[in-house]
């Protein structure tokens, strides 16, 4: 039996039709977040921190699967890794960038900033100096400071790897996940805590950090499983792409929608058998009025609705399925954003009023990172052209067994492209 075809190089990633579309949802967006400062800049404020939000998890989202990629020394998700490294690479500076808005309504967003007599609460008091002004920037400067160390540090040992082909690079980025995974862990906590969770800061819940991370895991993997697709049917990641990874990222889903159901479902549980003013509070005010409605659509739109959908093995292999469920990942991801952001604004209800405040905050945050991964991924191979373990990914048998090798693939032999596997050679 002949040996699988050598890897050829990348295909170039020229001129596309939608290169402007970026351009023209920052100028949209742009007009619609001006109109919208003009109006209300309270309304601005809350409706750039959901939108930040939700562009910060996707951003988080594909760190950790960086990261997870070198922890668990994976084979299968090499071709993938590339894009997932620029879309972590985001964070410094281009969402930094985006966060300066934050910065500078915070005294809009957050009760306790700024206003007299708020020192004093008990709650501030437990979490001081954090919640304090200086407490809340440094914190938030510190964040963005970590991220941009590791992605950026990831990043560069894959790129040079494309140069040299040297195995280091592999080994180098295993040290920078073993340290990144704890940074990380502690900086996602973090922000989520400081950015969203103190936007009401009486309350306390000690799993936040943890349902943040679900959700931004869960939209990650929506994101990376279109990027994917739409890289497969133009051609550019035809080479290298195997029925494995669209199989093995539909199972992650799956996952990690039983995951944050679990998280979000055991946060209500503890706190409402708890019943602790201070702490069931939030979800009092977000069971009245149209949030209760939402609320129900959370749980048979974010849990229940892609469970069933992604139950089927053969339907995460089915683009006509995935492609629109990967959309609504993203529309549920946002919905449960806006359920824990907006209500503090309006405790009644979602103000369908501000929904183009809303379209305009992520077209404008959207065009900008749009654009900004583009230009990275065009100056860069679309895959890492030089990673031992690539021969593997695309399905192909390692004839010589290392380190670097994984095995994640001989469970999936069965798959319907699997290559055939080499017959022993008869003595």
């Amino acid at each position: 039996m002949s040996s699988p075809a050598p890897i050829s190089s990348p295909p170039p990633t020229g001129s596309s039709r939608w290169r402007q579309a970026p351009v023209a949802l920052m100028v949209l967006g742009g007009l619609g977040v001006l109109v919208g400062g003009w109006l209300d800049l309270t309304q601005l404020a809350y409706s750039w921190l959901t939108g930040f939000m939700f562009f910060l998890s996707v951003s988080l989202g594909a760190l950790f699967l960086v990261l997870m990629h070198h922890l668990f020394d994976a084979g299968w998700s090499v071709p993938l890794r590339r894009f997932c490294e620029h879309l972590a690479a985001l964070l410094f500076p281009w969402l930094a960038v985006l966060f300066l808005p934050v910065a500078a309504l915070a005294p809009r967003l957050y009760a306790w900033m700024g206003k007299p007599g708020t020192a004093d609460h008990p709650a501030l008091q437990a979490r001081w100096p954090l919640f304090t002004p200086a407490g809340f920037y440094l914190a938030s400067a510190l964040c963005f400071l970590a991220w941009g160390v590791v992605a950026h540090n990831l990043r560069r040992a894959s790129l040079d790897q494309d140069r040299t082909g040297a195995v280091a690079c592999t080994y180098r980025m295993r040290r920078w996940s073993g340290a990144g995974i704890v940074l990380f862990a502690l900086t996602l906590t973090l922000a989520a805590q400081l950015w969203m969770q103190g936007l009401m800061c009486e309350w306390f819940s000690t799993i936040y950090g943890v349902y943040y991370f679900a959700g931004s895991v869960w939209v990650a993997l929506g994101v990376v499983y279109l990027i994917t697709l739409i890289l497969k049917q133009s051609g550019i990641l035809e080479p290298v792409l195997h029925e494995h990874q669209f199989y093995f990222l539909g199972s992650l889903m799956l996952a990690f929608t039983v995951f944050y159901a679990y998280i979000h479902f055991s946060q209500y549980f503890v706190i409402w058998n708890g019943n602790l003013p201070e702490e069931t509070f939030w979800y009092v005010l977000r069971e009245r009025g149209a949030w209760r409605a939402v609320g129900l659509i959370l749980i048979f739109g974010h849990f229940l609705l892609p469970f069933l959908a992604l139950l089927r093995i053969d339907l995460k292999l089915s683009f006509r399925w995935m492609a629109p469920l990967c959309v609504w990942i993203g529309l549920m991801h946002y919905v449960d954003l806006a359920f824990n952001i907006m209500p503090v604004l309006h405790p009644e209800g979602y103000a369908f009023r501000w929904c183009w405040l809303d379209a305009a905050c992520l077209a404008l945050m959207g065009g900008v990172l749009a654009r900004a991964f583009g230009a990275a991924f065009r100056r860069h191979a679309p895959y890492p052209v030089r990673d031992p373990r690539l021969r593997e990914a695309m399905g192909h048998p390692a004839f010589c067994p290392s380190p670097l090798s994984g095995g994640e693939l001989d469970e999936a032999d069965a798959l319907a492209d699997a290559p055939p596997e080499e017959e022993e050679s008869v003595r």
